[in-house]
């Protein structure tokens, strides 16, 4: 559990938004350079200014996009927005949904914009910087459909809105980014920054495109890191709160929970599933491909759907260095640095939806085998059925519940390893 007066912040704010408050405003060095004088464009503007001032941030994911304000006072202490912490609006779905028209794609943060101008006060809006940080979704586009929504935005912000902003401003974050800040802000919130190594807490954040991993290693392991061939180095070196940290981060595109579901409809061999609740009969449409989807005449099987997850997954994939954890990935060796792991995301939502986390509260403990036994109720349930035992399912989870929950127990177990299979996790709710 989080006890720490920076864990009563969290539990005050149970939006995602951590990461870049974290890193972009509250940090005081850069999580990107190992100078130590080094500090965050956004930051650098917002102490320019003397007098109360506030931050707009967007926060552009795969499954939708959300807009966060911040109010500060002169020394970038939080201050409050009415009763809460932050102002907060989100709207679905996603940027990359508009792959097709990207100004239609700009014009779904109307409302966001909107929402954010209403709070900010209008003497304060043409000092006030506005960000825009997109994940997954729009990593996944191709060509330069991306590159177009972006444009898109921009315009938007230009031409619509009076804050400040710049074209580097609105930009799209990679993974070994999204995963690096989802580590130094989590640890910033529970005080483990500036402390070894030892003492910080590994992060496994599953979105809907991607699902990232980070943790701290040590000099000996940063050391024999293997080179990455296919993308980021394995490793990043950080100096955080005057702490030198040697950082293990990954970022597994297409494995997201959303991106994952398209992966295992890949790996049937036929058009029934044994993932797909008894009774289901329809498509799941991903990143712009439909994927007929329909239960056995027996009914789903979540020992079968494990198997099939395990494939997608591709646990076995040949492993070029000595540890691995699926898609042929070195695992950074583990150690004391992962001995205490936040899982989030989807991890969260999916968990509140059967029982496992109570959704009273930002952040729960739970482990892995609960996912597992709850697969096993909702995978010998008709699809009609469902609701009755799960009520807080969502509607568009339904069919494939069953999936998600052996989805992530593989994901974890067989994925990341044994090791995180014999901990308990530390589950925090980060929408």
């Amino acid at each position: 559990k989080i006890s720490s007066n920076r864990g009563k912040m969290l539990n005050q704010n149970s939006h995602f938004i951590f990461i870049i408050l974290a890193i972009f405003l509250v940090l005081p060095l850069s999580l990107l350079s190992k100078n130590v004088n080094a500090q965050i464009p956004l930051r650098r503007h917002l102490l320019s200014h003397e007098s109360e001032h506030y931050a707009v941030i967007f926060d552009a994911g795969s499954t939708g996009s959300r807009v966060h304000v911040f109010r500060f006072d002169e020394k970038l202490g939080l201050l409050p927005i009415g009763n809460n912490i932050e102002y907060f609006m989100a709207t679905e779905p996603g940027l990359s949904s508009y792959a097709e028209d990207p100004k239609a794609a700009a014009n779904s943060l109307e409302p966001l914009l909107d929402g954010a101008e209403g709070v900010v006060p209008q003497e304060l809006q043409s000092e006030t910087p506005l960000e825009l940080g997109a994940t997954a979704g729009l990593r996944m586009l191709k060509g330069d459909a991306a590159e177009k929504i972006l444009q898109a935005v921009r315009n938007l912000v230009k031409n619509q809105s009076t804050f400040h902003s710049k074209d580097q401003w609105v930009t799209i974050l990679d993974g070994t980014q999204e995963g690096s800040y989802m580590w130094a802000a989590i640890n910033y919130l529970l005080g483990n920054l500036g402390k070894d190594y030892k003492s910080t807490t590994a992060t496994i954040d599953l979105g809907g495109g991607s699902v990232q991993m980070a943790y701290a290693i040590s000099n000996e392991q940063f050391a024999q890191a293997p080179k990455n061939e296919d993308g980021e180095p394995y490793v990043q070196q950080k100096h955080l709160m005057s702490k030198d940290y040697n950082l293990y981060v990954h970022s597994y595109l297409n494995y997201g929970q959303l991106a994952g579901r398209a992966e295992i409809f890949k790996a049937s061999r036929n058009e029934s599933n044994p993932c797909a609740l008894e009774g289901y009969d329809g498509y799941y449409s991903y990143g712009g491909v439909d994927y007929k989807v329909k239960a056995p005449k027996k009914g789903s099987s979540w020992k079968r759907c494990r198997r099939l997850t395990r494939h997608a997954l591709k646990i076995n994939a040949k492993c070029k260095i000595e540890e691995c954890t699926f898609n042929g990935v070195w695992n950074g060796g583990g150690g004391d640095g992962q001995k205490n792991i936040h899982a989030s995301s989807f991890f969260y939502d999916i968990g509140a939806q059967v029982g496992i986390v109570d959704t009273k509260f930002p952040s729960a403990l739970a482990k892995p085998i609960q996912y597992l036994n709850a697969a096993k109720v909702a995978c010998q349930t008709n699809v009609a059925d469902i609701k009755s035992i799960f009520p807080k399912t969502q509607d568009r989870n339904i069919p494939y519940l069953c999936m998600d929950l052996i989805y992530e127990y593989t994901l974890l177990v067989d994925g990341f390893g044994k090791y995180i299979f014999s901990n308990s996790l530390n589950l925090t709710y980060i929408h």
